[in-house]
């Protein structure tokens, strides 16, 4: 009987262990879609372009080409590659710094402090920088407990809810689906703040996205390390 009280003691520790990790990884998703939603309305507000939000950038772009506005074309065409490249580079610093956040969200920070201290009238340049943050955000968490979450788009995670839901009211018993209401969650509070920052600070609002990045980088070092070589992408 020993060995098997053991292995059921081992057992719940492991179950016990990875439900914390669960809310660990849940409550940084919580976070980093404030920061998220914080800086898309303050560089949307600013500036009338989506920082984050790549799906209405893209609508925009077809509507621009439809009515052949070149100029307007090509800012998108722009907004939209940068987006890519924010993401690749994401990964890059992410296998770069061996999966620790707080390389990564050093660097996030970085470029929303000096898009918040660009100079000059036009905000172009300093729209990029907090385009390339948001791209290199989504490498920061992944998936949680094998669920995954996005950081700077929630299409995904209303559509998740919304199948989950369905298979709830049928009677089908899954675990997942209300959790995606999370990060929908953080990017409205986070919006809504961002807003309220930039009819207060216009553009500079951004130094207070930035100080936000930075923070939870440090706070992200008091993550076990296994979890987050879980959360980030391999």
């Amino acid at each position: 009987m020993l060995p098997s009280s053991q292995k059921s003691y081992a057992n719940a520790g492991l179950a016990h262990q990875q439900r914390w990790r669960g809310r660990v990884g849940m409550l940084l998703v919580a976070s980093l879609s404030v920061l998220a939603g914080m800086t898309d309305a303050i560089g949307f507000m600013a500036s009338g372009d989506f920082v984050s939000f790549m799906s209405g950038n893209t609508t925009r772009l077809a509507v621009a080409i439809s009515e052949g506005d070149l100029g307007l074309t090509g800012r998108l065409l722009l907004l939209v590659a940068t987006f890519i490249v924010g993401n690749a580079l994401g990964v890059m610093v992410s296998r770069i710094s061996r999966r620790h956040a707080l390389p990564l969200l050093l660097c996030i920070a970085t470029l929303l402090c000096a898009g918040a201290l660009w100079p000059f009238d036009d905000m172009l340049p300093a729209l990029l920088a907090a385009i390339v943050a948001m791209g290199m955000l989504n490498a920061a968490v992944e998936e949680v407990n094998g669920l995954p979450v996005g950081l700077t788009y929630v299409t995904g995670a209303l559509s998740r809810f919304g199948r989950g839901l369905g298979r709830w009211l049928l009677g089908e018993r899954r675990n997942g689906w209300r959790v995606q209401l999370i990060p929908w969650t953080g990017m409205f509070i986070g919006a809504v703040i961002g807003a309220l920052l930039e009819h207060r600070m216009g553009l500079s609002a951004l130094l207070v996205s930035g100080a936000l990045a930075a923070v939870l980088g440090v706070v992200s070092l008091k993550i076990p390390r296994r979890w987050h070589l879980g959360y980030m992408p391999r």
